[in-house]
């Protein structure tokens, strides 16, 4: 029987040949395996992570009318220049009576100040006028006692003389009835009586009178004594005129304050910038009305920026503040720049989210959450903008 090729299958071919080509897709990945652990080893990676910078917004300090704009998108300004102007007519004019009222109030602080210093004086001659009257009062009335004890004398001299005088009359009338004196001598004696009684009944005049002087003289130191009492009440007055001098400083200040307050708020017509940046974001045209609540534009300050690196919380393990760092910026391709770890949020990106999630609400889906670590640039030769994206290397070893 003459010889044939014998056919076999395909599918029973001896595949000498697999074996092969799996160790060596093994031996690929081993080593790939090998490369990626050697080359991961010491260093924590992440491509969740972008730049930061200062962002300042821009808004009034007081409501107005926008007079005037005078910046645009992408500026550059300084810190102090103008970037808004609002309408200042209002505010001009408050500051102009808070100046008027100002000046009102230390006038009525000044003449306070002089009422005091003349009630002062007023006071102290008062005092001394009353000291003076009560002084003359008392000596008017010793002037009047003296004079009724004078009159009282003169009264008893008189009575002594009356009776003497009397006396000498009867031994007179005696003497004529007997012829032994002329009837002349007997009209004298009558005289002298008559002249005595005279004198006697004046006496007694002077001493009414005296006495009337006395009450009079009384009341009078009477009244001299209570002008002095009103005199006397010089610390109380003075004290009013104090009172009156601090309410009118008071004044002075609420007015200066008032003053200051309106001047303030006529600077801040004027919106000026409070950093040196890049105008970004505007959103003001002249005739709109602004207002402390509304954010006109904003101030990006491009001296300084970092980096955010949201790690996953698996990576923090090995990560800690100095630790050096290499950052890639996807908008510079063959850029690499150098930072230092500076420091860790205190919690998750989430839990500071604007709606943190509430694990206990029954429908919980274990995430991986990532926590902000911040990074600062040793070099800053880029010109980096606040939110572009990089990829951060930490060296953990």
């Amino acid at each position: 029987m003459a010889s044939e090729d014998v056919l076999v299958p395909p599918d029973r071919v001896p595949r000498k040949k697999a074996p092969l080509v799996a160790g060596g897709l093994v031996t690929v990945g081993l080593g790939i395996a090998a490369v990626l652990f050697i080359t991961s080893r010491g260093k924590e990676t992440t491509d969740d992570a972008q730049i930061e910078g200062h962002v300042s917004p821009v808004a009034a300090r007081v409501s107005g009318q926008v007079k005037r704009v005078l910046v645009n998108d992408n500026q550059r300004v300084k810190q102090g220049d103008v970037l808004v102007e609002l309408d200042d007519s209002d505010y001009a004019v408050r500051a102009a009576s808070a100046r008027a009222d100002l000046a009102a109030a230390d006038a009525s602080y000044h003449a306070a100040l002089a009422t005091l210093d003349l009630t002062k004086k007023q006071l102290d001659a008062n005092l001394a006028i009353a000291r003076g009257g009560v002084a003359q009062a008392s000596a008017i009335s010793g002037s009047t006692q003296a004079t009724i004890d004078q009159a009282s004398a003169d009264v008893a001299a008189a009575s002594s003389r009356l009776a003497l005088a009397k006396t000498e009359l009867a031994r007179t009338q005696k003497l004529v009835d007997g012829g032994a004196v002329p009837r002349t001598e007997l009209d004298a004696r009558l005289d002298a009586v008559n002249q005595t009684e005279a004198q006697l009944s004046a006496a007694k005049a002077r001493v009414v009178t005296a006495e009337a002087s006395r009450s009079n003289s009384s009341g009078t130191t009477e009244a001299a004594r209570g002008r002095l009492l009103i005199a006397q009440a010089v610390p109380e007055q003075i004290a009013v005129a104090e009172a009156q001098v601090e309410l009118a400083k008071a004044r002075v200040d609420q007015a200066q304050a008032a003053m200051r307050q309106a001047e303030l708020n006529l600077g801040y017509t004027k919106i000026r910038a409070e950093v040196d940046g890049v105008v970004s974001k505007r959103n003001v045209e002249p005739g709109q009305i602004a207002s402390p609540d509304r954010s006109l534009m904003a101030l990006v300050d491009t001296r300084e920026e970092w980096v955010v690196a949201n790690f996953k919380e698996t990576q923090l393990n090995k990560i800690h503040a100095g630790q050096r760092v290499r950052i890639k910026v996807d908008g510079f391709d063959d850029a690499t720049l150098h930072g230092t770890v500076e420091s860790i949020q205190a919690g998750t990106g989430s839990r500071f989210s604007l709606l943190p999630p509430d694990n206990a609400s029954g429908n919980f889906t274990k995430v991986t959450q990532r926590v902000p670590v911040k990074i600062v640039l040793a070099d800053q030769k880029l010109e980096l903008r606040p939110g572009m994206s990089a990829d951060v290397t930490v060296y953990t070893e």
